[in-house]
């Protein structure tokens, strides 16, 4: 039993360690991916910027206009949620936690009678509300750990057509907010309609004297009209890159731990396999030693003492002295032993033993014999080349 236990834990080590080459492999690809959606997000946060400061001068201006994604709705009684998960596992809880709040937002609103439409961005999420049976309209997958403009523009196509066409009245977007590489939050906001231009010249930072040193052809309405999709696009594009960002950065995380915790359990289960190699050991001895007892002749209590030494010198082995085990150096110039020496011996060497138990001239001896005769019954062979005791 213990020799098969041993087996099975040198098993689960080797599989542990299989699963760490592939959990470390992972953090460094996902180590290496969040640093350039990071400068993606970066690089997309000028433009959203300086798009949204034209909107803001232009509202500061007096330029007004009656576009469709402005469209208040009083009674809301359909409500469309953008969720953005990922495509892929392994990211501890970033794929989860957008998935609940959007779940959440979407209890609460049926709690008030609105019905719900559902963009699912991610295999993720669209797996989740697909199993508990939720109704999803559409589905947006294969680009969530790298997304493009496009990608953003048929997203936000879809969601303006379905709220300028009356099918929902209120948009809200829920995704995950990178923050730093160890901080990342989900974030709820109300997607459309967009905020109307009295309160961007309002709570904006616009300002009319920057609209008035320019001039807009054809007019400034024309111009904030067809610059409000393009910042539709915008908005959802950097929050498909801030949720890139924080994937990879969670994946991160996830397979670091992960690799920390594969680690900790080899250790634990190398030394359970230590152990029970020494219980095997200890078990042998036993078996030896109740073997020797049983079939022992005469002196028992010489044969037993020969048995334990025979199976401690073999313990022993595991770990030689410089001339073998409980031996003293050699003597000099191979001399042969006075007649006050004892023969001890195995198959393979011979052994000159002194009284005081410290032998000489060891090569392999694992097996002392106080006689010839008792190396012999043993089916030991002693070399001629060694003088007998009597010489």
């Amino acid at each position: 039993m213990p020799g098969g236990k041993e087996r099975e834990l040198k098993r689960r080590i080797s599989s542990i360690q299989s699963t760490k080459k592939i959990t470390r492999a992972m953090e460094l690809i996902a180590a290496t991916r969040v640093v350039k959606a990071m400068q993606r997000a970066d690089a997309a946060r000028p433009y959203a910027k300086h798009i949204t400061s034209v909107i803001e001068n232009l509202a500061a201006g007096g330029a007004e206009v009656n576009h469709p994604l402005l469209r208040e709705v009083e009674d809301v009684k359909r409500v469309g949620f953008i969720v953005m998960a990922g495509d892929r596992g392994l990211a501890g809880a970033y794929n989860s936690n957008p998935i609940r709040a959007a779940e959440r937002q979407l209890q609460a609103h049926r709690l008030e009678g609105k019905d719900y439409s559902l963009f699912c961005i991610g295999k993720k999420a669209n797996a989740y509300f697909n199993f508990r049976r939720y109704r999803v309209d559409h589905v947006y997958t294969g680009f969530s750990d790298n997304p493009t403009y496009e990608d953003a523009r048929q997203i936000a196509e879809d969601v303006a057509d379905a709220f300028i066409s009356g099918e929902i009245d209120e948009v809200e977007l829920i995704f995950t907010e990178f923050i730093s590489m160890g901080t990342q939050h989900v974030s709820v906001r109300r997607f459309l309609p967009l905020e109307g231009t009295a309160v961007l010249a309002e709570a904006g930072s616009g300002s009319a004297e920057a609209a008035a040193s320019f001039e807009f052809e054809p007019s400034p309405e024309a111009v904030l009209e067809s610059l409000l999709p393009r910042y539709v696009e915008a908005r959802l594009f950097g929050a498909l890159l801030e949720c890139a960002a924080s994937e990879h950065a969670n994946r991160q995380r996830a397979m670091k731990s992960a690799t920390d915790n594969a680690d900790e359990l080899i250790t634990k289960l190398s030394r359970q396999m230590n152990s029970a190699r020494q219980a095997s050991i200890t078990t042998e001895i036993m078996e030896i030693v109740s073997g020797a007892e049983a079939l022992g002749s005469g002196d028992g209590e010489s044969d037993t003492s020969a048995a334990i030494e025979m199976a401690l010198t073999a313990t022993a082995t595991m770990e030689p002295g410089p001339y073998g085990a409980g031996s003293a150096a050699p003597l000099p110039d191979s001399s042969a032993p006075s007649p006050d020496f004892t023969i001890k011996g195995n198959a393979d060497s011979m052994l000159y033993h002194r009284p005081d138990s410290r032998s000489y001239n060891v090569t392999k001896a694992e097996v002392w014999f106080d006689t010839p005769e008792r190396a012999e019954a043993a089916g030991f062979t002693l070399a001629n080349t060694h003088p007998s005791p009597e010489s």
